[in-house]
This record gives C-alpha cells, structure tokens and sequence, in this order.
C-alpha cells in the first residue's frame, strides 16, 4: 500500500488558466498603449494635475495604489524635467 506524496494512480497535471477576476489591475500591451494615447491627446485629469503640484513640494502619504499611480506622476515631472 502506498502513502505520502506519491500516492495514487499517477495523472498528468492540467495547467489552470488564471481567472479573469484575477487579473484586475494586470495591464495588457494592448491597454498601456491605448491610455498612452489617451494621454497624450487629453492631458491630465484636474486631481492629477493637483497630485503633480503636490508631488513638486513634496506632501503626500502612503497607500500602494496612490504610491503607484504617484510613482507614474513622478516619472512624468522626471521626464518633463529632462525635456525643458
């Protein structure tokens, strides 16, 4: 009689597809690139703009969505930094 790990008849493993609830938040090429455009074409949305003065004097807080949607405003003011 077989016990432990490798007990059982052995089977092939099905790779799992991952579930689209799971890939909230996951930005696909095809996704980045249309914002980018979007971007370029409209600017900035007022609470951005606002994010950026504050990001300049350097007076925000801490939450991983907010960090990461200030890393993204921060790159922008590098960028416009670097083209002036």
């Amino acid at each position: 009689m077989c016990q432990g790990l490798n007990k059982g008849y052995p089977t092939t493993a099905i790779p799992k597809t991952t579930r689209p609830s799971h890939r909230k938040g996951i930005q696909s090429t095809k996704n980045k690139f249309v914002r980018s455009v979007v971007r370029e074409v409209s600017g900035f949305a007022p609470y951005e703009r606002r994010v950026l003065e504050l990001l300049r004097n350097a007076k925000l807080g801490t939450l991983l969505r907010a960090k990461r949607k200030l890393e993204e405003l921060g790159n922008i003011i590098q960028e416009s930094r670097r083209a002036h």
